[in-house]
C-alpha cells in the first residue's frame, strides 16, 4: 500500500498524499487499540506487569514493533510490539486469563470498526471504495475514505490475529478453548509457530498465486463485516 501511494503521489500528489495519509493513520489507530487493549485486560485481570513497563497508554510510540510495522506497510501483515504478561497474575487462569488477554486485541479492532461505521451506517457520510484500493476522489471524498480505511485495516488485524498460529493472538485462544489434554499437545507447537507464520508470509510474497493468509482471512473479514455494517 505505502509503495502505491508514493507512485501514485507522482501523478496525483492530493490524491497519493490521501492515500498514505489515511493507510498512516489507520495502520496506528489499529496497532495501538489492539496492543492497549491487551494490556487493559491484562491488567483489569489483576497482573501489573504491562502497567508497571508503560504499555497501559494509548500512545502509538509504546506500542509499535519495528519489523511488524514493516511487514504491514510492505506486505500486509504485521503485528505491534508484544504486551507482556505474566500469567500467574492472572485471576482466571493460566489458560483462561491468556485466552481473554489474547482476545481482548481483537475484539478491540472489531468494536473500533464499529463505531467508526456509525457515520456510514446512518448515510451520514457517504463511501464507495473497494477496501485497498487507492483515493480517487476530490477533497468531499476524503472523509469516507479514511473511515474505510481504519474500518479495513481493524478487521484485517483482528481477522490475521485470530489465527491459531504462534505467536498470533489466536494461538492463546486456542490453548484457553481446548480440553486441557489436547491443549497440551497443541502447545508443544508453540516454538514452531514464527517460523511457520513466517514461511507462509513469504510464500505469499514471491507465489503472489496461491493466497494461503488471503484465503484465510477474507472469509473472518467477511464474517466480522456482518458485524459491523448493517
Amino acid at each position: 500500500m505505502i509503495l502505491r501511494a508514493l507512485e501514485q503521489m507522482g501523478s496525483s500528489p492530493f490524491q497519493g498524499l490521501v492515500t498514505l495519509l489515511s493507510f498512516s493513520f489507520a495502520l496506528l489507530v489499529a496497532i495501538t487499540i489492539h496492543e492497549a487493549s491487551h494490556a487493559l485486560s491484562a491488567s483489569l485481570q489483576g497482573d501489573p506487569t504491562a502497567r508497571n513497563l508503560g504499555r497501559l497508554t494509548l500512545s502509538p510510540l509504546a506500542h509499535l514493533d519495528p519489523l511488524g510495522t514493516l511487514m504491514i506497510l510492505f506486505a500486509g501483515f504485521g503485528w505491534g510490539r508484544p504486551v507482556p504478561v505474566n500469567p500467574a497474575f492472572l485471576r482466571a487462569g493460566e489458560r483462561s486469563g491468556m485466552a481473554v488477554v489474547s482476545l481482548a486485541g481483537p475484539i478491540s479492532n472489531v468494536a473500533v470498526a464499529i463505531l467508526v461505521a456509525i457515520p456510514i451506517n446512518t448515510g451520514m457520510v457517504g463511501t464507495g471504495y473497494d477496501w485497498l484500493s487507492s483515493f480517487r476522489g476530490q477533497p468531499g471524498d476524503v472523509l469516507g475514505y479514511v473511515l474505510d480505511t481504519v474500518i479495513f485495516w481493524n478487521l484485517l488485524l483482528a481477522a490475521f490475529n485470530l489465527i491459531p498460529i504462534a505467536p498470533l493472538d489466536g494461538f492463546k485462544v486456542a490453548l484457553g478453548l481446548l480440553p486441557r489434554e489436547v491443549a497440551q499437545g497443541f502447545a508443544r507447537l508453540e516454538r514452531y509457530g514464527p517460523a511457520i507464520l513466517m514461511s507462509v508470509i513469504v510464500l505469499d510474497l514471491l507465489l503472489l498465486k496461491w493466497g494461503v493468509l488471503a484465503h484465510i482471512i477474507r472469509p473472518i473479514i467477511g464474517l466480522l463485516g456482518i458485524l459491523v455494517f448493517w
